[in-house]
């Protein structure tokens, strides 16, 4: 007989795929959109300040995704790493892992804390911060690097989570932390009660108390009798046959993410070339696309743990059934997420802004942008079944080619031909390409595996 705590998890291994994704995927989608919540909000409040403030949040946001880049590239490795040995019945590692994870966001986040304190001006300026903008987007940064050890905590603990199929316990951490930076965020920009007026500062302050108030419920839950893992301290002290594995897996994806990060520092560049409304204009549409992205990544969240599950389990036709149902779902999200915005781009920008030279260029870059977004759930859920097979070379080789094969020289190239539209013209166009290279790619991985399951041997 099933334990309460059994009951509670999901069985990656026998529940329906349909279903399981449902339930691994729904939570991770509204996490994720409350994550994504950071960004939207923060921007929100600061256009009310001016467009050059837009702007100055944007040169920021590259930096904020090279400390993701980190929480993430641990997470997804320390999570494939896990699932794995919950597939294979080996729950001592698993709770190693959990452990390393502690140690891990505590020494990166010390690095970036005396990173960013100390080289704060040139990094902005490397990162395309323009004269006009640079005092702006310094205040911000030199305060929101002091959250980066309770970000990357967060992050981390949420894959692991899911690997062990509790896809809900980082949703309501995630949403609590979203919640707290949405209310706290016009009080401390604008001044509001008791509190000082700080503008773009108080944008940062409000992110930093949010992430430190929310890393107690990830430490409750980890450390929880619910929870599928038992962490002592020892687990906790550095492990290389821990975090080697992980990183096998998770350094692929850090690299990923530092590579979107390198092609953002260039958007930056190039739109500085078209003046701080260009870069405004790059800074709203991510925060609007990526809204939609991620819900997209939420289901490729919930894949990965269900595929290195399987994986672990040899239960190879199952990751194959898993891959082509969750492909298909995510084609169906993208067009309509492809639909909701070309109806409602304007409306959804003028709720940021009423500046009319910022709409006249946002309106169509934004549709633009996301012309191909059809093609893009497909892309994140093969990516993700890579990387729940432990096969994360592979993904990074697949998604550095799309950024340094076909982004970086589409930036350049483009907007010789079409001017500032060509820059906005460069996301469709990769796509399309990356679309059909990872779709050869993926289809020769499941070829593969249909030879190694023991029915077809």
């Amino acid at each position: 007989m099933k334990t309460n705590k059994e009951k509670k998890l999901l069985d990656l291994g026998k529940d329906p795929i349909g279903s399981l994704l449902l339930k691994m995927s729904l939570p991770s989608v509204v996490a994720m959109l409350a994550m994504a919540m950071y960004n939207v909000v923060d921007t929100f409040w600061i256009a009310k300040i001016s467009p050059e403030a837009i702007a100055a949040l944007t040169i920021c946001f590259p930096i904020q995704i090279l400390f993701g880049s980190i929480g993430m590239g641990t997470g997804v490795g320390a999570g494939s790493f896990a699932s794995r040995m919950f597939g294979a019945g080996d729950n001592s590692r698993a709770n190693r892992t959990a452990g390393q994870i502690i140690f891990l966001s505590a020494f990166f986040g010390i690095i970036i804390i005396l990173s960013g304190t100390i080289f704060c001006e040139p990094v902005l300026i490397f990162f395309g911060a323009t004269e006009n903008i640079l005092p702006l987007s310094k205040r911000y940064l030199e305060i929101v690097v002091f959250g980066a050890p309770f970000l990357f905590f967060m992050m981390m603990s949420d894959y692991l989570f899911r690997a062990e199929g509790n896809p809900k316990v980082p949703m309501f951490v995630i949403i609590t932390s979203a919640v707290l930076n949405a209310i706290l965020d016009p009080f401390l920009i604008f001044g509001w009660g008791p509190f000082p007026e700080m503008g773009i500062r108080g944008a940062a302050v409000a992110t930093v108390t949010a992430q430190f108030l929310t890393i107690f419920l990830s430490l409750y839950f980890l450390f929880s009798r619910r929870s599928g893992y038992h962490v002592r301290f020892r687990d906790i002290i550095p492990r290389w046959s821990i975090i080697i594995p992980i990183y096998h897996v998770g350094f692929p994806s850090f690299i990923t993410n530092i590579a979107m990060c390198a092609v953002l520092v260039i958007y930056n560049h190039t739109l500085g070339g078209f003046g701080h409304l260009a870069i405004a204009t790059l800074g709203l549409g991510f925060r609007i696309n990526g809204l939609l992205m991620m819900v997209l990544f939420g289901i490729g969240h919930g894949v990965m743990p269900m595929t290195g599950f399987n994986y672990g389990a040899h239960n190879y036709a199952r990751v194959r059934e898993i891959a082509r149902v969750t492909t298909k779902f995510s084609a169906l999200i993208g067009g309509m997420s492809f639909l909701l915005i070309e109806i409602f781009a304007r409306p959804l920008l003028a709720a940021f802004t009423h500046d009319p030279e910022l709409l006249a260029i946002a309106v169509p870059a934004l549709r633009m942008y996301i012309a191909t977004q059809i093609l893009v759930g497909p892309m994140v859920v093969w990516i993700n079944v890579l990387l729940g097979m432990g096969k994360g070379l592979t993904s990074m080789t697949l998604m550095i080619g799309r950024q340094f094969l076909f982004i970086v020289p589409l930036i350049y190239i483009m907007p010789l031909y079409f001017g500032l539209d060509g820059v906005w013209m460069v996301q469709p166009v990769s796509n399309i390409i990356s679309f059909f290279v990872i779709l050869v790619w993926i289809r020769i991985e499941m070829r593969r595996l249909r030879k190694r399951d023991p029915i077809h041997a």
